[in-house]
């Protein structure tokens, strides 16, 4: 058996994969477990139950995530928020006008969010507008916490943290000078964590404000995740998985854990198991696998095929693994045991 093969043993024993021929801008399950879909650079989505093809945008997929209950909500850079339901039904959520739709998420108890210049804009389950968060410039990334009751967005020269039933409109600036990314905010709600222009990544530790600079990268993180429990933070933007630890006073002044490296080849995207110690890494050259951290073993998901890996999720129960290349190469793999 070649090493290409051996590569692609889970994918060929225990997955589907197509190619959608446009590139994969991001990936998401529905909450119910039975939906994957796959946004695409020609503005379709695709469901991964027989690659099903449904238009959502005019222009591109900017950006998806699962919605409250079931499906996924999708932006695009015709200023529409999209929800796409299982059954690939889609519908108009609300729209913005002449402005990109650049982040959306969902949380499961009601809350919607899109990113929009530089307003965050809140919805409820019905896709009724409950308010608009207004920041200093353009809102590069958003994330709610674990229990829905606050929503962080990144801009330039930091991030914003809001309480969104708070009634009056002013949030916690975390303030770093630079052009911030992308933002986190860690499982049990200590932390915010944003990525950066520059090839690093920044942090807060909410109790006090003490910062935490994490550097050393050879490219810009452009993904990065929260291990289940909140005790690694994985990246991607070296040749290899970067762990830094957030347990026993957080990563300052420690080395980051490597997994995975070794062949120069840049990894693109991660995505941290949701109940395991396991990140799931995609690289430059299309090479998908999975690292367990305690052990440091890996286990191939799909061979190199000369696309970087752009988007990878998991569903909910961590079961099953879904990955897709900037050249349109997708796939998804059940890893449930049989």
């Amino acid at each position: 058996m070649s090493a290409s093969q051996t590569a692609d043993f889970l994918l060929e024993s225990r997955g589907r994969a197509q190619d959608l021929g446009a590139w994969v801008v991001g990936i998401a399950f529905g909450r119910e477990g039975r939906s994957c879909a796959f946004a695409l650079g020609d503005g379709t989505v695709r469901l991964a139950d027989g690659w099903r093809s449904v238009a959502a945008h005019e222009g591109a997929c900017l950006a998806i995530a699962p919605d409250v209950k079931d499906g996924v909500i999708t932006g695009g850079d015709d200023g529409r928020l999209m929800r796409i339901a299982p059954d690939g039904t889609a519908s108009v959520v609300a729209t913005y006008g002449s402005k990109w739709v650049d982040q959306v998420a969902a949380h499961e108890s009601g809350l919607r969010a899109a990113a929009v210049g530089k307003a965050v804009h809140l919805l409820d389950g019905k896709g009724a507008a409950l308010k608009s968060l207004a920041h200093p410039s353009s809102v590069t990334g958003i994330a709610f916490d674990a229990k829905g009751k606050r929503i962080a967005a990144s801009h330039y020269n930091g991030a914003s943290l809001w309480f969104v039933a708070a009634k009056e409109g002013t949030p916690r600036v975390l303030e770093w000078k630079g052009s911030h990314t992308g933002v986190l905010i860690s499982p049990d709600g200590t932390h915010v964590v944003t990525s950066m222009q520059e090839n690093t990544l920044h942090g807060w530790r909410l109790a006090d404000g003490q910062h935490m600079r994490m550097a050393g990268y050879p490219a810009k993180t452009k993904s990065f995740g929260f291990t289940a429990k909140g005790r690694w933070l994985a990246t991607a933007g070296a040749d290899c998985v970067v762990l830094w630890p957030f347990f026993g006073g957080g990563p300052m002044g420690k080395a980051p854990t490597e997994l995975a490296g070794g062949d120069g080849v840049l990894c693109t995207m991660v995505a941290c198991h949701p109940t395991q110690e396991v990140v799931a890494a995609g690289f430059g050259d299309g090479l998908v696998l999975i690292a367990e951290v305690s052990s440091g073993r890996i286990v191939p998901v799909a061979a190199p095929r000369g696309s970087a890996v752009s988007a990878l999720a998991w569903d909910d129960v961590g079961g099953q693994l879904a990955f897709g290349t900037e050249a349109g190469f997708a796939g998804v793999v059940d890893l449930t045991r049989r």
